[in-house]
């Protein structure tokens, strides 16, 4: 009776055998490997929405800038004066484009500093510098008008990583989009377009891919509210043969991106007296010489 008593006491105290330690660790291996590729992919998820977020808040900073400035541009009437001082609004078809402009979009940082809402407004791109993807887009304001439209004032970056920027011109008396304006030329003398279109291109990173990269594109249509109006009976639209669209390609697009067409103008009356609440910032009949001829 002593002997399997003995025999049963060791086998109680018996450990893991050596197999069975192996396929506890196979399976703590495989555990710990799925643990670390699920942080790893939601490490790099994170990146790229930060990225991409970062890229959209860049396009709507750059979007809002630009149309804070193009809706309120102007031209006055009183051309006597032009060896002190110039209103115009021109716009190049270059790649990218280049549009410089009057406007009634500059904003008083300092207490009586001797400037008005008047401005001087230029955007282009030039290549970025050093390792930069793509272009960098420029703003450039001017706290005065004078001779010269497209000097002087102060120059910062509007944003980076841009592949393209297009503008597109409607004219309220063909209502056709064009890829140039300029108020010294016989063709649009003195007049400012009714709608700008504006196409922004930026570079982001492929979701699938680090090493490559994709095009995001945004696009906003703004009305000026001192240009003349429409003429009644004309159709809104894009010009003839390339079926209403933006940008040259079929189906009514702008980017190939099927199912909607940005031709928002409408045609209303820009508001009597520019814009509301300016406050001391001065009214149309304030302004002097330089004020803009409100259609009525």
């Amino acid at each position: 009776m002593t002997a399997p008593r003995a025999t049963i006491r060791r086998r109680s105290r018996a450990g893991l055998t050596l197999l069975e330690v192996m396929v506890a660790l196979s399976v703590i291996v495989v555990m710990m490997m799925m643990a670390v590729q699920a942080i790893d992919n939601a490490i790099q998820l994170r990146d790229l929405l930060e990225q991409r977020d970062q890229t959209t808040r860049a396009a709507r900073v750059a979007l809002g800038t630009i149309r804070r400035d193009v809706q309120v541009a102007f031209l006055t009437t009183h051309r006597e004066a032009i060896n002190t001082f110039q209103t115009v609004f021109v716009g190049k078809d270059d790649n990218p484009d280049t549009v410089w402009f009057a406007s009634l979009a500059h904003q008083r940082l300092y207490r009586d500093s001797r400037e008005s809402d008047e401005t001087e407004i230029t955007l282009w791109a030039e290549p970025a510098p050093g390792q930069g993807r793509g272009y960098v887009l420029y703003h450039r304001e001017a706290p005065r008008i004078d001779e010269k439209p497209d000097e002087g004032g102060t120059i910062l970056p509007l944003a980076h990583d841009v592949r393209s920027f297009d503008l597109r011109y409607l004219d309220p008396q063909s209502d056709e989009w064009k890829t140039d304006w300029d108020t010294r030329s016989a063709d649009t003398p003195n007049r400012l377009p009714r709608s700008v279109q504006v196409g922004l291109v930026l570079i982001g990173q492929d979701p699938e891919d680090k090493d490559r990269t994709v095009d995001l594109p945004y696009l906003t249509t703004i009305m000026l509210e001192y240009a003349e109006p429409y003429q009644r009976g004309l159709p809104l639209g894009g010009t003839a043969g390339n079926g209403g669209n933006n940008f040259g390609q079929p189906g009514g697009n702008n980017f190939g991106q099927p199912g909607f067409n940005n031709n928002t103008a409408t045609g209303r009356r820009p508001p009597v007296g520019g814009r509301g609440g300016r406050g001391a910032r001065g009214t149309a009949a304030s302004r002097g010489p330089l004020s803009p001829g409100i259609p009525r």
